[in-house]
């Protein structure tokens, strides 16, 4: 039983840029995979927009980690865990 309690308390934890943060506590994060192309074996970029929740202060350009979490708005599922560098 603490087997299925381990994996079940494993959060997804990923990287990205944030690309707005116009709204009141919510950033919006760009995630970026590369990967080869099954076939072909050519280099495809693939983008993803999450919103995440913003306690920790990031603005537009700052690189940030961030956690999947319980819902908290109707669209946001994650929230940002540490601004990993500051924009310029």
């Amino acid at each position: 039983m603490t087997e299925s309690v381990d994996t079940r308390r494993r959060r997804k934890v990923r990287q990205g840029l944030v690309t707005s943060d116009k709204m009141d506590k919510t950033v919006t994060v760009l995630l970026e995979r590369r990967f080869a192309h099954a076939v072909y074996s050519k280099q495809i970029t693939r983008t993803t927009k999450l919103k995440a929740r913003n306690d920790k202060g990031a603005k537009e350009g700052d690189v940030v980690r961030i956690m999947e979490t319980r819902p908290v708005a109707k669209t946001v599922r994650w929230r940002v865990v540490e601004i990993v560098t500051r924009a310029k």
